[in-house]
């Protein structure tokens, strides 16, 4: 009886270490396929930013060797004037700004949802500033802008009868002025909002006109509450993207008139690479990324009482 047992018992032993086997290949197989991605982020992301962190309590000009200064550098942005400002003219610009994104995305987005003739043309005229390079749009957005010769002048001019206006060199005009630049951008969004808006299920319209709900009613209780993951989407990219706006600023203003158009990125490249205070600039970089946090984890917790999904899951 024993003897029976024993041999029932190597085989199946035999089989669990054949699959143990196999699941232990496929992992390293696994590794080894990501391993290029995972080797890219610690060399070039991970390390980078934790690198930044211990500079950022450093007094460094890239041709000396760190001084050590401990809280210094953060001490001394809750007094800088210029960082008080740049944060105020940031917020201003991402406060204006992604609400403008997500309304007349989602609207654009309605608009193009529609089995017409040449709407394929349409998405792609709208989608297609996005993958233009943002140097090349804040040159091109800086002609339209020039008081002498732009563009927009000439049709302010031409629909309302007024003077000319020097859009980028007036403290008040120029925040306004980068706002309807960025508008350029929206297609991005609404591509976002296309892709949510042909996921909502025909079924749904369908049993509301049948209840006799009209084109608003069907908006408001169907076509909303299921894009609402998508507006969640869309909100917290426009909050990361706007906070980080550098480009526009840095080719068209300079963060003038008078640090009118001083966003924060453009201060903190001005300290880490015309000033060469890397210590201070990594110290704003880590100021910058909790701002962003904080105001992220705001988004998600509000996300649990307007996202709706499907399965009933809400945003961690």
């Amino acid at each position: 009886m024993e003897s029976i047992v024993k041999n029932q018992t190597v085989p199946l032993t035999q089989k669990k270490r054949f699959s143990n086997k196999r699941k232990l290949k496929a992992n390293l197989v696994g590794w080894l396929m990501a391993s290029p991605w995972i080797i890219g982020f610690l060399v070039f992301t991970l390390g980078p930013t934790l690198g930044s962190l211990e500079i950022s309590f450093t007094d460094w000009n890239l041709l000396s060797a760190p001084n050590y200064v401990g809280m210094s550098n953060y001490i001394k942005m809750a007094n800088d004037p210029l960082i008080k400002h740049s944060v105020w003219v940031t917020t201003y610009y991402s406060v204006v700004t992604v609400p403008l994104h997500l309304i007349i995305g989602f609207l654009l987005a309605l608009f193009l949802n529609r089995q017409i003739k040449g709407m394929t043309l349409w998405r792609t005229i709208y989608y297609l500033p996005t993958i233009i390079s943002g140097v090349a749009v804040s040159l091109l957005w800086k002609w339209l802008f020039n008081p002498d010769f732009g563009v927009l002048n000439d049709l302010t001019g031409l629909v309302f009868h007024i003077g000319k206006f020097d859009w980028l060199g007036n403290e008040t005009l120029v925040i306004p002025s980068l706002i309807l630049m960025s508008l350029w951008s929206v297609g991005g969004s609404m591509l976002i909002y296309l892709a949510g808006l042909q996921n909502i299920p025909t079924e749904l319209y369908e049993s509301a006109q049948l209840d006799g709900a009209g084109g608003f009613k069907q908006l408001l209780y169907i076509t909303l509450p299921m894009m609402t993951p998508v507006l969640f989407l869309n909100l917290i990219m426009g909050i990361i993207s706007s906070f980080q706006t550098f480009t526009s600023a840095f080719v068209m203003t300079g963060g003038g008139p008078n640090h009118a158009s001083l966003f924060y990125m453009l201060e903190l490249y001005f300290n880490a690479f015309q000033d060469f205070h890397m210590g201070y600039a990594s110290a704003m970089a880590w100021v910058l990324f909790v701002y962003i946090l904080i105001l992220t984890l705001l988004v998600f917790v509000s996300g649990k009482y307007w996202v709706y999904y499907e399965g009933g899951e809400r945003p961690a």
